[in-house]
Formats: structure tokens, sequence, C-alpha cells
């Protein structure tokens, strides 16, 4: 096209990092942006693997979650301990994939969540930490980071961002689809067919993994973080009476957009599960079959409830994805809808999460909107992100504004331009082994 050929510029590499509510490791993805024509850029996976957290560091960070307060000195230690163990787990990531830093043109971190402060009577608020100065200062590349506050400064929740890259990729002509991620929260995109990103909006669905884990752990001792292949599950019987009165819940009888994390559906609340459990003679087996239910039923609640009337096909990524009871008691659940894995679709889901950050942290450095207000409930369109120059920021900033000279944006008074397509290149990309 036109647009290919008067380009002078090169693809922008861009390694996404995040980590997310199960504290089980960092997704890293390196991808590569091109544009396409104004308004679109081309998608290209390069490469993709998880790094495990350091088990003193995830210790800590778990040791953080679970209390009501926590001493200065090591919320300030924290965030620089993390932001270390990202710049390792990228340095690592080069070493496997034979991938320069120099060839690595930004990289985008989400970093840990501390608190996500969404509750009534309270200043709306989000705390991501993972320093991305030490990032950039250690590396010598430049860092977008801190991508959820500005979305909460527009008055929205900063919550699900996952909808802006499902609504510029899947938005679908014919087809009413919804991107299910089961992470340690799972959050829900429902795009209605035929009315692209505008169209779309996002919650999150409840609990994902996070009360199963937290009883696999109890269980086990820590011996285990999560129930493979649903094994546990499957061996007991749902306890009907419990998975009542759990999604008797005001979170699951709230209006969409809304959001929720471990703040609410935490080890504390699957304590409180657990001793009921064990106070009616059920068995570990029982007591995770129950728990999986939760997270089974209040997804298709949320759907029954606030989604679509027709809903042609589910795509399921995150952890959740790979348990073989909860795939089955969506699809069971949703019994005219074809419910199907994320890889499906030509991506795999391991790298998902860390695509999103890579998108959103490449829109922030071309100062265009990356949230859709429609799925967070802010109050207009903003750009994600703070921007830490590395030592090529000079040679970033310079490439920034060749596209953009090349680039016939619009945008409407008082807003930002935005993408309106992203277009998947495929690439065999091997799937990776988690770094131990």
């Amino acid at each position: 096209m036109a647009y290919e050929n008067e380009r002078s510029t090169r693809p922008m590499r861009v390694l996404g990092l995040n980590s997310g509510t199960s504290v089980d490791g960092i997704d890293l993805a390196l991808c590569e942006f091109l544009p396409v024509a104004p308004g679109e850029l081309s998608l290209r996976l390069l490469a993709y693997e998880e790094a495990s957290f350091p088990a003193s560091l995830r210790q800590q960070v778990f040791n953080i979650l679970r209390t009501p307060q926590a001493h200065l000195a090591d919320l300030t230690e924290l965030n620089f301990l993390l932001g270390a163990a990202f710049a390792e787990a990228v340095e690592t990531f080069c070493l496997h994939q034979q991938v320069s830093r120099a060839e690595i043109d930004l990289v985008a971190s989400h970093g840990q969540t501390l608190y996500h402060l969404v509750e009534p009577g309270r200043v709306r608020s989000t705390w991501q930490t993972g320093e991305a100065a030490v990032i950039a200062q250690r590396l010598g590349i430049s860092v977008v980071a801190d991508m959820r506050v500005a979305d909460v400064a527009a008055g929205g929740q900063g919550a699900p961002l996952a909808s802006f890259f499902d609504a510029l990729l899947f938005s679908d002509p014919q087809q009413t689809l919804a991107l299910q991620n089961i992470g340690g929260i799972g959050n829900v995109t429902f795009l209605p067919a035929g009315q692209g990103p505008s169209g779309a909006y996002a919650f999150d669905t409840g609990p994902g993994n996070v009360l199963i884990d937290a009883a696999v752990r109890h269980y086990t001792q820590g011996a285990l973080h999560f129930d493979r292949d649903g094994a546990l599950a499957h061996q007991g019987t749902v306890d009907e009476g419990l998975v009542s009165q759990v999604l008797a819940h005001p979170y699951f009888h709230q209006l969409p957009p809304k959001t929720t994390g471990r703040e609410l559906f935490g080890d504390a609340f699957a304590a409180q599960l657990i001793a009921q459990a064990t106070d009616a003679g059920l068995s570990p087996e029982d007591t995770i079959a129950t728990l999986t239910a939760i997270t089974i039923k209040s997804i298709i609640h949320a759907y029954r409830t606030y989604g679509p009337a027709h809903l042609g096909e589910v795509l399921v990524g995150g952890g959740g994805g790979y348990n073989p009871v909860l795939m089955q008691g969506l699809q069971a659940g949703l019994p005219t809808t074809r419910v199907r894995l994320f890889e499906e679709t030509g991506l795999p889901a391991g790298a998902k999460e860390g695509i999103l950050f890579a998108l959103l942290g490449h829109e922030c450095l071309y100062g265009r909107a990356n949230n859709l207000p429609g799925s967070t409930g802010a109050s207009a369109p903003a750009i994600l992100g703070k921007i830490v120059p590395g030592r090529n920021y000079r040679q970033l900033l310079r490439q920034v504004h060749t596209d953009l000279e090349h680039q016939e944006e619009t945008s409407t008074a008082g807003t930002y331009p935005m993408l309106h397509r992203l277009h998947l290149i495929q690439n065999n990309v091997p799937a990776p082994g988690t770094q131990q």
C-alpha cells in the first residue's frame, strides 16, 4: 500500500513485562510493531517466556499483600528489589533468546500490584511497584511503566486494560465474542459484532485462580501452588450451598464497569471459606472443587447478567485455561456458545499479558490514547504510562518523530488520537520453559 512505500522507518521492538495478581512469575514478550496505515499497526511476536521470582522476593511480596499494614522501609526497599528483579529477568531473557539489548527499543513494565483501591467511600487509587528507573539504569533501555494510574486519574478503575488489546485485534463484523482471562482474578472483554473497539466493554468477573491457589497451598503446606490439570477439584464434590453463599456477595451484583483484586478476594477471603468448609466436613478435594465452582459460576453469572444476548464464542486465556475442570464447567454453563483456548487464535496465551503491556507502552511513547473508557469507566480516553529515559532515549525520540511525520492521525477537539486496528503477523514462536 502507498503508506508502506512512503514509510522510511524500521519496526519498533518493545519488550512487555507483567507480574500478575498470582505473583507466580514475570511474563516477558518481545514484540515488533510497524505502522501499516494511519491508525493501524502490525504486531509480530518475536519471543516470550516466563521468569520465576526469587523465592525470597515472592515471599516478601506475599507478606506485604497479606497484612493490612507494612513498614515504610519494607515498601521502599521492595520497590527497588522488584525493579532489579524485572531487570534481571530481561537480562536472562536476552541470553535465552540470543537478543542484544541494543535490539530492544523500549521496555514496557506493568510492575507488581500492591493495592487496588476502588471501594465506595475511598479515593479511587491504585499502586503498582517495581522501580522503572532501576530497570532503565541497569539495562540502558528506556522504560514505560505505571500504566494504570492515568486511567484512574480520569475517573476510571484502571482495569481491565486487556480490553484495549482485545478490541483492536479481535473485533469481528459478524460474530460477538468474549475474551475471558482467568488469572488470579477473572476478567472479560465483550466484543459485540460489528461495533469495533468503540463497542467493547469489560470488567472483572471475580476470583479466577486466587481462591483455588490459596486452598492448594493451604492443604499441601506450600508444596503445591495450584491445582495442576484440575486433578484435586476433579476428585471432589461441590458444596452448592457454599457456592450460593459466595455468589450472593455484593460484588457480583454491582453494575460494570467494576474491578476487584486480592484486597477483596484474597487469602483472607479464602481462609474464611476453607474454615467454613472444614466445619461442614468437606474434604480438601471437596473444598477445592467448591472453590473451582465459584470461579465457574461467577463467570457464567457475569455473562448472563451483563453480557450480550447472543454470544458466539469465548476465548479463554490465563492459567485457568489449562484447568480442564474450569473449561468443562464453562462449556457446560454456556451450552450454545463455543468455549476454546486463546492459543487457537495463533497467539500463545502465556504471552498475552506481556504483549498487552508492550502495546500499551508503544502507544504511550507515540502519544496515543491507550485505554477504552467503556471498559474502565474513565471519563475520557487517556495516555497510560510514565516514560523513564534510558541511554537510548534520544535515538528513540528520533524514530518516533520520523514515524509520526508519516502518519496522518486525526482526533476530535480535546482528545488524543487512538489506534483503531491491530494486525497480527503470524510467527512460529516456540513455547518456552519457565526460567528456574
